[in-house]
């Protein structure tokens, strides 16, 4: 088993359980105690855990990364507003493709004035728009991962292949200009490399809390983005070196 993949198992385990021990992550992961203690070593330093006796627990940082499901439903009203902002870069008769996501869901709630193709994987965005008939709706096919709403796999790889759309919607765990825009799961690292390929234009939906957060796995470079929509609490110095770069920088008023 590869690194990352012992890193994927460990930060798993602790979204889920808030704490880990070193002997039964020895025991689940087949390598060594002194294996483990190496990785829980090198994820503090990460700031994705904090070290105890005899294993680890969750940051207490109030910015922690995890536990992910209590991270992703928080801060509905911040998601709201980006949303809205977002909406406004649509034109009608465009084709977008939407990640799934709580914010990419705000968005699929607002659509439906004009006429517009939205291609998805996700059910619950599907869910929004079946009775929207100014929205051509086209539903990407595999399997769901976990217990989300988003379906992944062969299926809906390869009929991304034959796709070429205007625009992207999609969020990110963590984004850094230095390492990248970063996710916990190599499935799900690798899906939003593939759906940033088949984009003319990439907008990412990132509200203030998840800038210079760097979770486990890159997919794309800061560079690939041509545009953040986020909020007006993002840290000054951050606006600053964003509106210094290539990057369009939208604000939502929260």
């Amino acid at each position: 088993m590869l690194a990352v993949e012992r890193h994927e198992r460990i930060l798993d385990q602790l979204d889920k359980n808030k704490i880990v021990k070193v002997s039964e992550l020895s025991k689940l992961l087949d390598v060594t105690e002194k294996t483990i203690r190496g990785d829980l070593e090198l994820l503090e330093k990460r700031g994705l855990l904090n070290r105890i006796h005899g294993g680890a627990v969750l940051a207490e940082d109030e910015g922690r990364m995890l536990p992910i499901a209590e991270r992703q439903s928080g801060y509905s009203d911040v998601k709201s507003a980006i949303a809205k902002e977002a909406v406004k870069l649509i034109e009608p008769n465009e084709t977008i493709l939407m990640d799934g996501g709580s914010t990419t869901i705000a968005i699929a709630e607002l659509l439906g004035e004009f006429p517009i193709t939205v291609i998805t994987n996700d059910l619950k965005i599907a869910n929004v728009l079946l009775s929207k008939s100014n929205v051509q709706l086209m539903v990407l096919g595999g399997t769901r991962i976990d217990k989300s709403s988003s379906l992944m796999g062969a299926q809906a790889t390869e009929m991304l292949k034959r796709m070429r759309v205007n625009r992207l919607f999609f969020g990110t765990t963590g984004i850094s200009v230095e390492h990248g825009l970063t996710v916990f799961n190599s499935i799900h690292a690798d899906w939003k490399k593939q759906i940033i390929s088949c984009a003319d234009h990439i907008t990412l939906l990132a509200d203030s809390s998840k800038f210079e957060k760097v979770a486990l796995i890159q997919f794309a470079k800061f560079d690939e983005v041509n545009e953040i929509v986020t909020d007006t609490n993002l840290d000054p110095h951050i606006k600053e070196t964003l509106e210094n770069s290539h990057v369009r920088l939208h604000l939502a008023n929260v």
